[in-house]
């Protein structure tokens, strides 16, 4: 009797955790709509997170009488839909494109096939464990869906597009469902939140490590004046950089040519342009 009662506990504070972390991106998409621009923040994770929670309703909806479940994944599932139309509406064309096909592969194409499948090829258990196996794979893939982010935490050693208060939510969501499917011994929410623990830890460790990491460069005001190879992935640039102190006092002209090596970063079709990196428009 003890047990169900310690698990309904548990559930209940996983839905008002859950419910937190499904709000913790609400800062981020505030910035965004101020901002009229998504700058560096990805779509991925909202994508995958919305397709996690439809899915977790098809499994509520065989395993019936887990209305825990129903009742934050509905949530969830309306809030990401808020999130991804509001980036949709701020994002550039390219990624507009990219979220657009990630929404139709996973929300369309992928659950549509899932429901078709296990509804005419399996039945009772079968049916069940075979969505349950695919909702615990997809769990793992909502945690993992920030390591692309972890990736551009470490490459430029700024956490601006990882915000704490998500790890940190998504952390404790982890520690309590993961008690919550281990009481009502369902090892299909159970397993995948041991795997959210650990990528939590592992987000909030790269931000206390990069939290006061912020490199930028200085740039001087400068008049190009000839491109020497244009055919190469490296291009070298004659210019002329305007030195506002110029170390010979003297000089009339105060005028310093340089020659600058310009390094272009071709970036992957729908990724977004990194933090301090100013994109000129084609004169």
């Amino acid at each position: 009797m003890a047990t169900p009662m310690v698990a309904t506990v548990f559930g209940v504070l996983g839905n008002i955790v859950s419910f937190l972390v499904y709000l913790s991106p609400m800062p981020t998409f505030y910035r965004i709509f101020k901002k009229k621009s998504t700058e560096g923040f990805q779509s991925i994770p909202y994508s995958v997170a919305l397709f996690s929670a439809m899915l977790y309703l098809y499994y509520a909806f065989l395993k019936k009488n887990v209305l825990i479940l129903v009742t934050i994944n509905s949530f969830g599932s309306v809030v990401e839909v808020g999130y991804l139309v509001t980036y949709l509406i701020y994002a550039t064309k390219e990624s507009r494109v990219f979220t657009t096909k990630l929404l139709m592969l996973f929300n369309v194409s992928a659950l549509g096939f899932i429901i078709a499948a296990t509804h005419f090829l399996a039945n009772g258990d079968t049916r069940l464990k075979i969505v349950g196996w695919i909702c615990a794979a997809f769990s793992v893939s909502v945690f993992a869906a920030p390591l692309s982010i972890m990736r551009r935490v470490i490459k430029t050693k700024s956490v601006e597009f990882m915000p704490f208060t998500l790890s940190l939510f998504l952390t404790i969501c982890a520690v309590v469902w993961f008690f919550y499917g281990f009481l009502i011994h369902d090892f299909y929410i159970a397993t995948p939140n041991i795997v959210g623990f650990v990528l939590g830890i592992a987000q909030m460790t790269l931000y206390v490590v990069y939290k006061n990491k912020n490199p930028k460069k200085n740039i001087l005001p400068v008049e190009i004046t000839k491109v020497h190879d244009l055919q190469t992935s490296t291009i070298i640039v004659e210019m002329k950089a305007i030195d506002p102190q110029p170390q010979d006092h003297n000089s009339e002209n105060p005028t310093v040519k340089h020659e600058l090596e310009v390094v272009v970063n071709v970036l992957d079709y729908g990724e977004q342009v990194p933090a301090n990196i100013v994109v000129c428009p084609p004169v």
